[in-house]
């Protein structure tokens, strides 16, 4: 072997270590870290509550799963969504949310639009060379990456992009209860790129939640932890009609107080905020106040309860039902559902296989046994039975 070939072996064997060590080692170890459970006073439930936590229908409006490089046909330690961890939840129903562009020094008052720490992720990761360049390309492998997952066990795991689909996995779960089924949800619109001809792209993917706003203000309009914080734009007029003309439902998760205000005004069908809180239980900038808790429920949309510490003032089961609770006194328990926002890079009470403890909570906390099943997934269902493709 000539001393060229020796060269450029040792940098072959040199990158590929590399690779391999960001692959399985420090992600792995990013995800652990960032993707932690609290714990909390118990850690299980009266036999009567885990009886009754099996007959509901639960379902989840959002978590982040796929930031990571999980194979979610296994059970982990660490992290909140597998599904094994589905399974012993009970969880009918789980909403895989995709973010394309994270901000670098992330936080929840201001970042400019110009950095993308995903985009580091991605390489890190090992993800395909399409995807470190294109946001749009990360949602499209986001969306492959599910499905190739749900046709290795297309027994029990379904896609969920129809009202048919939706009414096929009550069905199925009648006679085989461990089935599954995945919704797909956009975090932010910096998957289009700017191109309005995308949404098409994304919605043959599946996607069928559009969550306007992430970190950063973009095209369509301001975000709650962007610089402007503006309202909506004309690009996000359009693709507010493009999206309703399909069937998609306008998500407003991270969203500014001004965009929330002009997408109500503007919508024809009902929104949903897919994970926050509220600022009448925690004063935080990504937080609804009252007004627009309200706005939102007079669309006949949801507002999902994530189970983090900035969102709920932080990581227990009891401060995740105050928030249930303070939104079910303003609007009605017919708004209120689960936002886990599980392995958003967050500490929570609980992971997905612990959603009994969060029944027995609500349970405890005086909240009867028809709002209870709401609040856990019934909601979801029945928004979605109406909201869904047909």
């Amino acid at each position: 072997m000539t001393k060229c070939l020796k060269r450029s072996f040792a940098t072959f064997l040199f990158i590929l270590g590399i690779r391999w060590a960001l692959t399985y080692g420090v992600a792995p170890l990013i995800d652990r870290l960032l993707n932690r459970v609290q714990k909390q006073e118990k850690d299980e439930v009266r036999s009567e509550t885990a009886v009754f936590h099996q007959k509901l229908f639960i379902a989840d409006l959002h978590s982040d799963p796929y930031l990571w490089n999980r194979d979610l046909l296994k059970r982990h330690n660490y992290g909140h969504i597998d599904v094994p961890r589905l399974i012993e939840g009970n969880v009918a129903m789980q909403t895989v949310g995709v973010a394309a562009k994270i901000p670098w020094g992330l936080n929840f008052e201001s970042n400019p639009g110009r950095s993308d720490m995903l985009a580091a992720l991605v390489v890190a990761q090992g993800k395909p060379l399409r995807t470190w360049h294109s946001q749009y390309q990360r949602a499209l492998y986001h969306s492959e990456q599910l499905q190739a997952m749900i046709a290795q066990e297309p027994d029990i795991l379904m896609l969920i992009r129809t009202q048919q689909d939706l009414e096929m996995l009550v069905a199925r779960r009648q006679k085989r209860p461990i089935t599954t089924g995945f919704l797909l949800g956009l975090e932010g619109i910096h998957a289009l790129e700017g191109n309005l001809a995308h949404v098409d792209g994304l919605f043959a993917a599946g996607f069928r939640l559009l969550g306007l706003t992430h970190f950063f203000d973009n095209e369509a309009g301001g975000s709650a932890h962007g610089r402007d914080k503006g309202g909506i734009t004309p690009f996000g007029r359009d693709l507010i009609q493009v999206a309703e003309a399909k069937g998609m439902t306008i998500d407003l998760a991270h969203a500014s107080a001004q965009l929330i205000e002009d997408v109500a005004a503007d919508a024809t069908r009902p929104l949903i905020v897919s994970h926050t809180g509220v600022r009448g239980t925690f004063n935080s900038p990504r937080n609804l106040s009252d007004h627009h808790v309200r706005l939102v429920a007079e669309t006949g949309g949801l507002i999902g309860i994530a189970m983090f510490d900035m969102a709920v003032g932080e990581a227990s089961i009891t401060a995740v039902v105050r928030a249930m609770q303070y939104v079910t006194d303003l609007v009605d328990v017919d708004h209120v559902c689960i936002g886990s926002d599980f392995d958003g890079a967050i500490k929570a009470p609980i992971d997905a296989a612990g959603l009994p403890l969060l029944t027995e909570a609500l349970l405890d906390a005086g909240f009867s046994l028809g709002d209870v099943a709401k609040i856990m997934g019934g909601n979801i269902l029945c928004f979605l039975r109406e909201n869904l493709p047909t």
